[in-house]
């Protein structure tokens, strides 16, 4: 059971209030920084880079589908592994609802893996979604953009991910990354974020945030790794069936 103060009407009503004006200054400030990443400036993609797609060999450019705005959700799903990451996923179920939408407001949403093509296939059929997704295993795309890492990285302990060096021994981790294609067909780079950059596109962690227990992530991990699994791992009552799960490092994808 959670304990707490309980009050009365009016006493309740003034401290909702009083959270109320703080709750007003966060949305008026992700109104500001949403404006300025809006307005960072680009840089023009000049290298080439090939995806296995369903349609066959596809470029970057191609996978704006026509559109001038294009997403990449970076999905750690390694060429050697057996199904996606747990993490990952989560964030994955959360894209379907918006597929409903976005792609009629000039956007486009793709997943990008380094496993061979035929295995993220299989596992989007398992898992039940929609979203277009690639396979960059024969370019540098990971490794550029920061999410796949060299043997001699992991080698060495230390990688770069999301802006600083970290102490990880790990070959993916995940993140999204935008991409806008202009009139003449030029692709720029506009945006990527990593971590918890992209935790407020998970609606489940929103409508937790709003209840008494809150995201509840009490260890050992202290984050998703603690309670979210594969949507088909869970029991019939909404109860973890069992643990199983990809972590190369646990948590690591889900770090600040």
């Amino acid at each position: 059971m959670v304990h707490h103060a309980v009050v009365s009407q009016k006493e309740w009503t003034q401290a909702r209030v009083s959270l109320l004006e703080k709750e007003k200054a966060q949305t008026r400030l992700r109104d500001a920084i949403a404006a300025e990443r809006r307005a960072l400036p680009w840089v023009k993609v000049e290298k080439d880079y090939s995806f296995d797609t369903e349609d066959g060999p596809r470029s970057l450019s191609d996978l704006f589908d026509g559109r001038s705005q294009l997403i990449i959700k970076h999905f750690m799903f390694g060429p050697e592994w057996s199904e996606g990451c747990t993490g990952c996923s989560f964030e994955m179920d959360h894209f379907e609802g918006a597929m409903l939408h976005i792609p009629h407001h000039d956007l486009t949403l793709v997943a990008v893996s380094r496993a061979p093509l035929k295995e993220l296939l299989k596992f989007r059929q398992r898992m039940g979604w929609t979203i277009p997704w690639v396979s960059s295993a024969s370019s540098d795309f990971n490794f550029d953009f920061g999410v796949s890492f060299t043997e001699e990285q992991r080698a060495a302990g230390r990688v770069v991910y999301n802006y600083r060096e970290e102490n990880f021994q790990i070959d993916e981790l995940s993140g999204l990354s935008v991409f806008y294609k202009d009139e003449d067909g030029v692709v720029y780079h506009t945006y990527s974020t990593f971590g918890r950059g992209a935790e407020e596109i998970l609606t489940s962690y929103m409508l937790l945030d709003l209840t008494p227990k809150g995201r509840n992530e009490t260890g050992p991990n202290h984050n998703l790794t603690d309670w979210v699994l594969h949507h088909d791992r869970y029991g019939d009552n909404g109860q973890v069936a069992n643990a199983d799960r990809i972590e190369a490092e646990a948590g690591a994808c889900c770090k600040s």
